[in-house]
C-alpha cells in the first residue's frame, strides 16, 4: 500500500473509531460514576462526564491495530518501531492512571509518579530518549551524558504531560490545541519524511477530531484527566523527537509547538509565587479563565487560544524550515525575543500574573511619553 494512501486511512479509521466509541465512553462514564459537578472553578453548569480521553485512545490504538498488517515492510525502521512501541505503552500507563482520577479523583503525588513510571518505561524499556541537541551559536547535533539525557528526558514527558492538563478548562480547548500541536508536527514530519511521526500524527488527529465533535462547546463529555494526560503524554513524546530524529530542528522548535500549554503552565507557577500560594494550588487565573473576564464568549475564547496555538505552530514550523540557512542562529534569537516579548505584553493586557503589574507596558508608556514632552519642548 502506498504511504499516502496509508495515511489517509489511518486518519479516516481513526476519526471513525473515536465517533463510535465517544458515545458508548459517555455511557461508560455515566455508568461508573466518572463524572464532573459543577464547583465555583469551573464553567459548566452541569453534571458532565468525564473520562472522554477514553475515546481518543480507542480510536488511536484500535486504528494502529487495524492500520498494522497494511504497513509495508521496510516503512518502519527499528527506532521508528521502538518509539511506536513506547508510545502505545506509555501511553496505556497514563491512560489508566488517568481514567482512574476521573473516577475516584486520585492525589497529585499518585499522578506524578504514575507519570513518572511511564516516562521510565520509554526512557529504559524502549531507549527512546533526548540525547541530542541542536543548541543555536553552536556546534551542530551535540550529544549528551547519560546523566543529563535520561532526567531531561523524563523531566520532559511529566512537564508537557501536565502542561495540557492545565489548560483544560473550556469545551474544545485541551482538545483543539493539541490537534494543532499535532498538525504542526505532522507538517514539519512530511517535510522531513519521518514516517512513524507521520504514523502517529494521523492517528492521533483523526482520534482528536472525532472526539471534539462531541466536545466543542457546548459539550457533551469532557476528555477529563484520562484525555488531558494522555494527549500530554503524546505530544510530549512527539516534540521529543524533534531534539533527536528531526536533526535540522533546534531546540526552540519543540518548545513553540506546545507554547500554548508551556506558556500557561509558566505563567500559572509564576502567579501563585507572586501572590504566595502553593504552586499546585488550582485558580481561576489560567489563559481562558482571563480572557472571559474580559467579555469573550465561551466559543470565542476557545477560538482565540486557537489561534495563538496556529501561530505558535507557525514560528515553529518557519524556525524548522530557516534554520538549515546561514542566518538561522539570527533566525533563532530573533523568534526567541519576539516571542517572549509577546507573551509577556500578551501577559500584562489580560492580566493573567497579577491585574494591578504592568512593568512592560508602564515602561513603553513612559518612553512614549517622554518622546512626546521632548517633541512637543522644541
Amino acid at each position: 500500500m502506498p504511504a499516502g494512501l496509508l495515511y489517509t486511512l489511518g486518519f479516516i479509521l481513526s476519526l471513525i473509531i473515536a465517533l463510535v466509541m465517544t458515545p458508548l465512553v459517555k455511557k461508560f462514564a455515566f455508568k461508573v460514576g466518572a463524572i464532573d459537578k459543577p464547583n465555583h472553578r469551573k464553567v459548566h453548569t452541569r453534571i458532565m462526564p468525564r473520562m472522554g480521553g477514553l475515546g481518543i485512545y480507542l480510536a488511536f490504538a484500535i486504528g494502529f491495530l487495524i492500520l498494522m498488517p497494511f504497513i509495508p515492510d521496510g516503512l518502519l525502521n527499528q527506532e521508528g518501531t521502538n518509539l511506536i512501541r513506547a508510545v502505545l505503552v506509555g501511553g496505556t500507563i497514563i491512560i489508566l492512571i488517568g481514567a482512574f482520577d476521573d473516577r475516584f479523583e486520585l492525589s497529585a503525588k499518585v499522578k506524578l509518579v504514575a507519570q513518572i513510571a511511564a516516562a521510565c518505561v520509554v526512557v529504559f524499556g524502549f531507549g527512546v530518549k533526548i540525547d541530542l541537541l541542536n543548541v543555536p551559536f553552536g556546534a551542530t547535533m551535540q550529544p549528551i551524558e547519560a546523566w543529563v539525557s535520561i532526567p531531561l528526558t523524563i523531566f520532559w514527558i511529566v512537564g508537557v504531560t501536565n502542561a495540557i492538563n492545565l489548560i483544560d478548562g473550556l469545551d474544545g480547548l485541551a482538545g483543539g490545541v493539541s490537534a494543532i500541536a499535532i498538525g504542526t508536527i505532522l507538517v514539519m514530519a512530511i517535510i522531513m519524511g519521518n514516517v512513524p511521526i507521520i504514523l502517529l500524527s494521523v492517528l492521533l488527529l483523526g482520534g482528536i477530531v472525532g472526539f471534539l465533535y462531541f466536545n466543542f462547546h457546548p459539550a457533551k463529555i469532557f476528555m477529563g484527566d484520562s484525555g488531558s494526560l494522555f494527549l500530554g503524554f503524546c505530544l510530549a513524546m512527539l516534540s521529543m523527537t524533534s531534539f533527536k530524529q528531526i536533526t535540522i530542528v533546534s531546540f526552540v522548535t519543540p518548545l513553540l509547538i506546545i507554547g500554548v500549554p508551556l506558556s500557561d503552565t509558566f505563567f500559572a507557577i509564576i502567579r501563585r509565587l507572586v501572590n504566595k500560594r502553593p504552586i499546585f494550588a488550582p485558580d481561576k487565573g489560567h489563559l481562558h479563565h482571563c480572557l472571559q473576564e474580559l467579555g469573550f464568549s465561551h466559543r470565542k475564547t476557545v477560538l482565540i487560544i486557537w489561534s495563538v496555538a496556529a501561530v505558535f505552530g507557525g514560528f515553529a514550523i518557519l524556525q524548522s524550515t530557516v534554520v538549515q540557512s546561514a542566518a538561522a542562529n539570527w533566525i533563532t534569537f530573533i523568534v526567541i525575543c519576539l516571542v517572549i516579548f509577546s507573551l509577556q505584553i500578551g501577559a500584562e493586557l489580560i492580566g493573567i500574573v497579577d491585574k494591578s503589574r504592568r512593568p512592560v507596558i508602564n515602561f513603553l508608556n513612559r518612553m512614549l511619553r517622554s518622546k512626546v514632552d521632548a517633541r512637543s519642548s522644541k
